[in-house]
């Protein structure tokens, strides 16, 4: 309970954070998302594993850390916490760019699937060989290495696909919007959830290929 308590929070306060840091319009943004995912991950890191993402759950179960079960349970936490994390923000901002979630061009949906996918790809890479490899262990820079790596990504990828590499957040901030905003673009959340969970699958698959020892 407490590993999907942690998972509920810190998940929580990256999709409220995103919600906030988009909708006040900031260029600094991805820097506002990139540094509350490396403290939430320094806060619950030695709870939980601080995965707070569908897609690095499905590449630490690939990776053999982790039971299916344990997986499951670990996406309905994160799930839930996504969901309320959007709908405050959406509440607090009483702006609807608080919630939407959408392709930020207008553009065939393959484009921002493949952003999502290496997107999450390079961010669950990241996470297993610097907070689960044997070679990385103890290390104390884990959290800076996720959060800047999300940071760089969201840079990169956010015109594209608006930068979610996360199915907590793209579903989170699709069902918030229906719940206080005008749920427009709701038949997009399914980008959210193909392009991660491919990205992080295939990151696990990369891991295990290269540390074959590291069982």
């Amino acid at each position: 309970m407490k590993k999907l308590l942690t998972e509920f929070i810190g998940t929580f306060f990256l999709v409220f954070t995103i919600g906030g840091a988009v909708s006040s319009g900031s260029a600094i943004a991805p820097v506002a998302i990139g540094a509350v995912l490396m403290v939430m991950i320094y806060a619950g890191g030695h709870i939980s594993g601080a995965h707070y993402n569908p897609a690095v759950s499905l590449a630490v179960l690939i990776r053999g850390r982790m039971s299916m079960r344990e997986m499951i349970q670990y996406w309905i936490a994160q799930l839930i916490g996504g969901v309320l994390g959007a709908t405050v923000s959406g509440v607090v901002t009483g702006k609807e760019t608080a919630t939407d979630m959408a392709p930020q061009m207008d553009i065939t949906s393959s484009m921002p699937v493949l952003a999502e996918l290496l997107g999450t790809f390079a961010l669950a890479y990241v996470v297993l060989n610097v907070a689960t490899a044997k070679g990385t262990a103890g290390n104390s820079y884990y959290g800076l290495a996720i959060g800047f790596t999300v940071m760089a990504m969201a840079v990169a990828m956010g015109g594209i696909s608006g930068g979610a590499f996360n199915p907590a957040v793209g579903i989170g901030r699709g069902i918030g919007n229906l719940i206080v905003g005008s749920g427009q673009h709701i038949s997009k959340v399914w980008i959210y959830i193909v392009g991660p969970l491919i990205g992080g699958s295939l990151a696990g698959v990369a891991f295990k290929y290269l540390n074959p020892e590291d069982v």
